[in-house]
């Protein structure tokens, strides 16, 4: 069984930044170095979107254009935790963010991040931008 739980999310004015954590928890001897993982989001009435993604082992990053340059997605493999920092906060950036899990062994990171290509998700961290 895996599990993942995000945090850090919150409101914060333009400009400002917040960082994402997403811990994972699995079976003895899991480790996300095997896997895909990447971060979505979902504004009311707007359909979830990849923003970030990182390869299994951590050698390969995608950002959306939306986001690239102001958002970092990073790993800590000791903690099992995925971070995403977000830096120069605008108002389009508010929406429901959630981590993703690919859970397949050998996982190719899509570009853009697809949706079906993710197995496992954390419940959702709200963050708020104001102007």
């Amino acid at each position: 069984q895996v599990q993942l739980v995000e945090s850090g999310g919150g409101s914060v004015q333009a400009g400002g930044s917040l960082r994402l954590s997403c811990a994972v928890s699995a079976y003895t001897g899991y480790t996300f170095l095997w896997d895909c993982m990447g971060w979505f989001r979902q504004a009311p009435g707007k359909e979830r979107e990849g923003v970030a993604g990182i390869s299994h082992g951590g050698g390969y990053t995608y950002y959306a254009d939306s986001v690239k340059g102001r958002f970092t997605i990073s790993q800590d493999n000791a903690k099992n935790t995925m971070y995403q920092q977000m830096n120069n906060l605008k108002p389009e950036d508010t929406a429901m963010y959630y981590c993703a899990l690919d859970g397949r062994a050998g996982c190719i990171l899509g570009t853009p991040l697809r949706r079906d290509e993710f197995g496992y998700w954390g419940q959702g961290t709200q963050v708020t931008v104001s102007s």
